[in-house]
């Protein structure tokens, strides 16, 4: 039943499904000045943006 769902969403929608592969999740280790712990920041970013997103 399931495989039947998987299918029936990969076929409705064709072209979203194309664009969807153009976003990618970026994790971004950052440390905190005060404590010196890190934390993460994270952000769906589109795949030309990942340097601009990591040099921040």
């Amino acid at each position: 039943m399931a495989k039947a769902a998987k299918t029936a969403i990969k076929t409705k929608d064709q072209k979203a499904a194309a664009e969807a592969k153009n976003w990618t999740k970026v994790i971004k280790a950052v440390r905190s000045p005060k404590s010196g712990a890190y934390t993460f920041k994270e952000a769906i970013v589109h795949k030309d943006k990942v340097k601009d997103f990591l040099a921040k």
